[in-house]
């Protein structure tokens, strides 16, 4: 697993966090153990997909001098409801600029979070809502090469359910099974999930993409590998990444309210795809300051 060029006490002091202990006796650590992630690999569907889901974690990871690699399967040119203004050829090279900046606004400008589309070695385009869940071999062997280029120690994405339902999530959720069962490296896996306390506060807010009666199933507490609650500057850089993805966020703040928007987007949970090992289960349960 890498090692930090910071130390939990460094971090700890930075952040005012504290390590703890979880109720099933497995270490508990602040945003001070995001190191023992290792070498984080994201794999997504869609542009802001990442600052969603995981923004907090790729900033602290970065920061702590972890290689930190985003792969995205689309451009996104579908994601918009008035596609006279925004015709798929345009928002899908702005979605590409909004992605680069977002995630520069997560390191901070220092450039050390590394992003890539999926299919670009390749010459191929992966449409926006129309992935397959069984694409064809090639795609696969890309990202099983790409899993053993950047020997990751963690790698996040969806689970089974695409967290929304949307089609193209769980195709990557099922992509990226494929892609480690087939590569050389075995990495830790986590599924990006919701906590029971925001489907309470927050549900009502977002609307399945399917019928699946696992869209927004939240995961309890002691089953999570990482529980981010953020505040204060972790919260405030993360917003300004995904307001660097104004195409899809600016029309939703706006709709719902920036005090609202801030609450929904304040945490990050990844469940363990499954219980490999103790070392699977000993990661960040955090609350960041």
């Amino acid at each position: 697993m890498t090692t930090s060029i910071a130390t939990i006490t460094d971090i700890e002091a930075r952040t005012g966090t504290r390590a703890a202990d979880t109720a099933d006796g497995y270490i508990a650590p602040s945003l001070a153990e995001v190191p023992r992630l290792g070498t984080v690999l994201g794999i997504w569907a869609h542009p802001d997909d990442e600052v969603y889901l995981s923004g907090a974690l790729l900033a602290a990871a970065a920061a702590a001098g972890q290689r930190v690699v985003v792969v995205t399967a689309t451009r996104g040119e579908r994601g918009t409801d008035d596609p006279e203004t925004w015709p798929p050829a345009r928002l899908a090279r702005v979605r590409s600029q909004e992605i680069v900046q977002s995630l520069a606004v997560l390191d901070r400008g220092r450039g050390r979070i590394e992003h890539r589309f999926l299919g670009d070695t390749q010459g191929v385009c992966h449409l926006d809502g129309g992935l397959a869940a069984d694409p064809a071999a090639g795609t696969i062997d890309e990202l099983a090469a790409i899993v053993d280029e950047i020997a990751p120690d963690t790698v996040l994405t969806f689970g089974p359910d695409g967290m929304t339902g949307h089609p193209d999530h769980r195709a990557v959720s099922a992509w990226t099974d494929r892609a480690l069962a087939g590569a050389g490296r075995q990495p830790r896996l986590l599924h990006a999930t919701v906590s029971e306390g925001w489907v309470r506060d927050f549900g009502s807010l977002v609307t399945a993409m399917d019928e699946g009666e696992d869209v927004f199933s939240p995961s309890p507490a002691g089953s999570l590998a990482v529980d981010l609650v953020l505040s204060g500057d972790a919260l405030r850089v993360k917003l300004a990444a995904l307001r660097a993805q104004a195409s899809q966020t600016t029309a939703t703040e706006l709709a719902v309210g920036t005090e609202l928007y801030r609450a929904a987007v304040a945490g990050e949970w990844f469940r363990p795809a499954a219980v490999r090992s103790p070392r699977a289960r000993r990661l960040a349960r955090c609350r960041v300051g």
